[in-house]
């Protein structure tokens, strides 16, 4: 039996497909990372949150896995090359002008922001696309990428300023981020590989007691994709209570 290109993944026409290619787990996961971001700042801005929110959504869960999927078709959809394109081309210029936005216009210049702005479009671009020889394409960026830099992101876009008071957290906040998402990448890269390139698993495990446990693709992907799932839903509550303690 041919399984899912992964535990979320859906088949049975496009909008299964793009269920699948927007990867919502991940994507609520990482979105969580801007509200943590934005829980830290000293006062809260409800629309700077929300337009924050809405802009790493087009680019991290359209455009980013948009351009991903048509690099190499990992998840094995349907939809056409020219349709993820426009996808991804339309979804980061809206996240870009949702930045520029929050940057220029809403309350004063925010420079910190106005700075990530490209910062971020670049990373999705460079990344996904596997620019410059691959290089950028690793662990590392995409801790940093998909893991810190919305934490930042998500403290920036709440003042023009960066006010003293709160901002000692940020550092620790970022780098909690980094973790978790390398955590993830650890979890994820095997089970992607078990569900995506392994045709057949054989083997036992042998206890102490000397009892013979069979192994299979099923035990092997168990304990990946609970640890996944597990997390999908604790970064996201742990970002809400956050927000909830601090409003």
């Amino acid at each position: 039996m041919v399984e899912a290109p992964a535990f979320y993944a859906r088949r049975g026409g496009r909008l299964a497909d793009w269920w699948t290619v927007l990867h919502p787990p991940y994507t609520v996961w990482h979105l969580s990372y801007v509200v943590l971001g934005a829980a830290l700042a000293p006062h809260r801005d409800w629309t700077a949150l929300a337009m924050s929110v809405l802009a790493f959504f087009f680019a991290v869960g359209v455009a980013a896995h948009a351009l991903d999927e048509r690099t190499g078709r990992p998840l094995g959809t349907a939809i056409p090359d020219r349709v993820l394109t426009a996808a991804a081309a339309v979804s980061l210029a809206l996240a870009a002008g949702l930045g520029l936005y929050g940057a220029l216009w809403w309350h004063g210049t925010n420079v910190a922001l106005l700075v990530a702005v490209p910062v971020g479009v670049t990373l999705v671009v460079a990344y996904n696309l596997e620019l410059l020889g691959g290089h950028l394409h690793n662990n590392t960026v995409f801790a940093l990428a998909w893991g810190g830099f919305p934490v930042v992101v998500g403290y920036v876009a709440q003042s023009p300023g960066l006010e003293v008071s709160g901002i000692a957290s940020l550092p620790a906040a970022t780098a909690a981020a980094v973790a978790l998402t390398t955590a993830q990448r650890h979890l994820s890269t095997p089970a992607r590989e078990l569900r995506r390139r392994t045709i057949a698993v054989s083997g036992s495990l042998t206890t102490v007691e000397g009892e013979d446990r069979p192994l299979d693709r099923g035990t092997l992907l168990a304990p990946l994709e609970g640890g996944l799932r597990a997390l999908s839903w604790a970064v996201p509550l742990v970002a809400l209570a956050l927000l909830l303690a601090r409003t």
